[in-house]
């Protein structure tokens, strides 16, 4: 099994998310305490979905966020570089594509929505990431991006960052995951990512507009929305 390195090099990431996919989605549920499902819920919900839109669910994994997104009445794609979590959620009844985020396979303003979630953060180009999303969807269109994030309340953020990032997920890992050394990467990702702020500085700067963001768990994870300029 393997692990990835900050640098993000694509192959070492897909691999590695090939050697979680098994049990990726128990581990989640089991190290988010179940917040999962209500992340997902959230994201929904900030999307603002109406039937027939078509919804673009970047780094999809297994499938389970884009299922959450159908509930809406879209029309939602999965995609996701990592073939092993396709694979892994290939019952889920909704069509998937092994996609790059790097360079989509759409035509340009086909979306009415993008998402992605939990999948940023390792991409190896953030911004050319964010305007992929953009150059797909039509204007008018909106980004929402749900990502591990920076605590906010200070004593919170000690106890998260050197308590359950680098002591309880390891641990928690170890005894559920198919890669626990991926979540070793899994760690040093969150800790090296972005504070609210600046990510929303990049979104913008990546083309989009009105960019906000929610603190959910107490900053622990971020929802950060967005509109693509223009109307369709």
């Amino acid at each position: 099994m393997s692990r990835a390195d900050l640098d993000k090099d694509p192959r070492d990431v897909a691999s590695m998310f090939d050697g979680v996919a098994r049990r990726y989605d128990v581990t989640n549920t089991l190290l988010s305490g179940g917040q999962d499902r209500r992340w997902r819920v959230m994201t929904r919900r900030a999307l603002d979905l109406r039937p027939g839109e078509k919804v673009l669910d970047l780094a999809a994994g297994t499938a389970v966020s884009t299922v959450e997104l159908g509930r809406s009445g879209a029309w939602c794609v999965a995609a996701d570089f990592s073939l092993g979590m396709l694979k892994a959620g290939a019952a889920r009844p909704v069509p998937k594509v092994a996609a790059d985020a790097l360079h989509l396979p759409f035509a340009d303003g086909v979306f009415d929505a993008v998402t992605i979630s939990f999948g940023l953060r390792n991409v190896a180009d953030t911004d050319l990431a964010l305007r992929e999303l953009a150059r797909v969807t039509r204007p008018g269109g909106r980004l929402v991006v749900c990502e591990f994030s920076t605590p906010t309340w200070t004593p919170f953020r000690a106890v998260y960052q050197e308590g359950m990032l680098r002591r309880v997920l390891p641990a928690v890992a170890r005894r559920v995951s198919s890669n626990p050394e991926a979540y070793t990467y899994l760690a040093d990702s969150i800790l090296a990512w972005p504070t609210q702020p600046e990510l929303a500085r990049r979104i913008i700067g990546a083309g989009w507009t009105d960019a906000a963001w929610r603190d959910l768990t107490g900053g622990a994870v971020a929802l950060h929305r967005a509109r693509k300029p223009g109307e369709s």
